[in-house]
């Protein structure tokens, strides 16, 4: 590894996070599509200098994924039982020209049950990776419970469907209250794991919703993991800081290989300057298999962006199915 002078530490806010992400998504479409760069870039740039969920990000999305990285995720296994104080929640995000569902863990702050607790937080506050969204509004009723029959009932006031948006992404933001609901509920124990959990959503007490004036919630459904993304990094957390090295990098990936690809870059002045390191790592799972993988880095202090894809076997240089996250090295 050849050695680098530290990097100084990025501005601080997203938008300057949000100009890395856009300047990295440009790169990786320049030679690709230069339409679809101006759009994704102008989306990614305008979403992180707004306030509000779901604000200025897309509108329109295919109902069905048709990117490289469609049909990767061909099951999604439960999350597994851990301490009732942490809170799986769901987002949609970006990676290259599709939207896929990513999960964030984050510490219960208020006094709602599991199931309802991370629902709220999924529909009323902003993911911690500013390249994440929700398009819900935060709701003035919501409620859970759960039969004996392994059937979650989420029943959440009208209001919560304040955006307008297609098909694609009511689909979508369906499936991401559903695998939080399922995600929350199999982490606090609540349900049994070994059979298939189903949520039932019922709007001001009412089934047959038409939610998001797309998406007909007239029975009970289940996780879709066409929508679940191919790639997503679970540590580090975006614009989280480390005093120590070895960097231990864990996340959860598929690949036809079994195997990733990752790439560390200087980021100066909030921009991406120079790749620093790149390797690969292996999906113990195997090919075709959702599993966790991981692995550790020793950088010099300084402010990086962490990349994990899949190289594109038709198309080299292309990145599938990409997710990033900046990190900083402090000087101990």
């Amino acid at each position: 590894m050849r050695s680098l002078p530290p990097a100084p530490t990025p501005r601080n806010g997203a938008c300057a996070i949000r100009d890395v992400k856009a300047q990295r998504t440009a790169q990786r479409y320049r030679t690709v599509d230069k339409i679809a760069i101006v759009a994704l870039s102008v989306t990614l740039l305008l979403g992180g200098c707004t306030s509000g969920n779901g604000e200025n990000h897309d509108t329109s999305m295919p109902a069905t994924v048709s990117s490289s990285a469609a049909g990767m995720v061909t099951s999604a296994p439960l999350e597994t039982a851990t301490s009732a104080e942490t809170l799986p929640v769901y987002w949609l995000g970006h990676s290259n020209d599709e939207v896929f569902l990513y999960r964030e863990f984050r510490s219960s702050t208020n006094a709602d049950e599991p199931i309802v607790a991370a629902l709220r937080t999924m529909m009323s506050e902003k993911p911690l990776d500013p390249d994440h969204f929700t398009l819900w509004n935060s709701p003035s009723r919501l409620g859970a419970s759960i039969s004996a029959k392994n059937v979650i009932t989420v029943d959440v006031s009208a209001d919560a469907f304040g955006q307008k948006v297609d098909t694609g992404l009511a689909q979508r933001s369906i499936a991401q209250l559903v695998y939080t609901a399922t995600a929350a509920a199999a982490m606090a124990g609540l349900v049994d794991t070994t059979t298939p959990i189903q949520v039932s959503v019922l709007v001001d007490g009412h089934t047959g919703y038409n939610a998001f004036g797309e998406v007909s919630l007239d029975k009970p459904l289940t996780r879709n993991p066409d929508f679940v993304a191919p790639i997503w990094i679970i540590d580090p957390a975006q614009g989280s800081t480390y005093k120590k090295v070895p960097l231990k990098v864990t996340g959860q990936g598929v690949s036809p290989t079994g195997t990733l690809s990752w790439q560390l870059s200087l980021v100066n002045d909030g921009k991406v300057s120079r790749d620093y390191l790149s390797g690969t790592v292996n999906i113990p799972a195997g090919p075709n298999e959702l599993g966790e993988f991981t692995f550790s880095l020793v950088p010099p202090p300084g402010s990086y962006e962490l990349s994990i894809f899949i190289n594109d076997p038709m198309l080299p240089g292309r990145k599938i199915g990409i997710d990033s996250k900046l990190v900083t090295i402090a000087t101990p």
